[in-house]
């Protein structure tokens, strides 16, 4: 496989607009002229391991271009929104070799197939399965959506109870997690306590799910925006490979779009 295949933008950027609404542009042209004040990316579902698949050239790739736009246009962070490994632990201390590769900060989450104890978890990455940090006036709060066994699960309510409280203050808060929480899609779950908690807090703009790998767009439930990446390594979903970018400015729009690295196509805005 070559680079040229690797990556490719298929659905519309969308603009995540600070009212909560979702604008799509059609064409190839950019939304935004002004630098972001933030940007970071968001990947998902690596399966180092997944047996019949090149899964050390998936991410070989996958992080030979971060690098390249992170030396371009600098991220923040990125963050590696669970399935890093395919169900085997024996690939953490590989899987964390090649994203150590990333010459950013880069944090990750628990998918269904990264079976470990969370102690095992903190072992390996040297971070919690549930964690939150912020940058400026935003956080970020990343969740686990399963556990050793691989069982589909809602966050832990009473973490994110208590995480939500901490940032309420916050301009804007930015949710990741592996499953999609709402039953927006086939491999969902559904999680009403978190929606109800979810309607407390208006300054929630948007969370990130990996999973589904055929998922590449946006779904909304309760004015939620919840942010699809399809997936960067395994062997189903979307024809192509990539990773989302999202860009923060200072109107507090943001501008979000899978990532192809020849040319920028179908852009959003929430």
């Amino acid at each position: 496989m070559n680079r040229k295949d690797f990556f490719r933008l298929t659905v519309p950027s969308a603009l995540l607009l600070a009212n909560g609404k979702i604008v799509r542009a059609a064409g190839n042209f950019p939304l935004q002229q002004a630098e972001p004040v933030l940007r970071f990316a968001v990947a998902s579902d690596g399966h180092y391991g997944l047996r019949g698949t090149p899964y050390k050239e998936y991410y070989s790739a996958f992080t030979a271009e971060v690098n390249k736009l992170h030396a371009a246009k600098p991220f923040s962070f990125c963050v590696i929104n669970g399935d890093i490994i395919h169900n085997n632990k024996q690939y953490f201390p590989a899987a964390k070799k090649a994203l150590d590769e990333l010459q950013l900060k880069y944090y990750v989450s628990q998918g269904n197939h990264d079976h470990a104890t969370p102690e095992e978890w903190e072992s390996v990455w040297g971070m919690p399965v549930n964690l939150d940090f912020s940058i400026d006036h935003n956080s970020f709060l990343i969740a686990s959506t399963s556990n050793e066994k691989g069982t589909y699960l809602c966050p832990d309510i009473t973490w994110m109870k208590k995480v939500l409280a901490k940032h309420r203050q916050q301009k804007n808060i930015f949710v990741f997690l592996h499953i999609n929480p709402g039953k927006l899609t086939r491999h969902a779950v559904d999680c009403p306590e978190l929606f109800a908690l979810f309607a407390e807090y208006k300054n929630i703009r948007a969370v990130f799910n990996g999973h589904d790998h055929d998922e590449d767009g946006i779904k909304v439930r309760q004015k939620v925006p919840f942010v699809f990446d399809a997936h960067f390594g395994g062997d189903w979903g979307t024809e192509y490979l990539g990773f989302r970018i999202v860009e923060l400015f200072e109107d507090n729009t943001i501008s979000t779009y899978i990532h192809n690295p020849f040319k920028k196509i179908n852009s959003a805005t929430l």
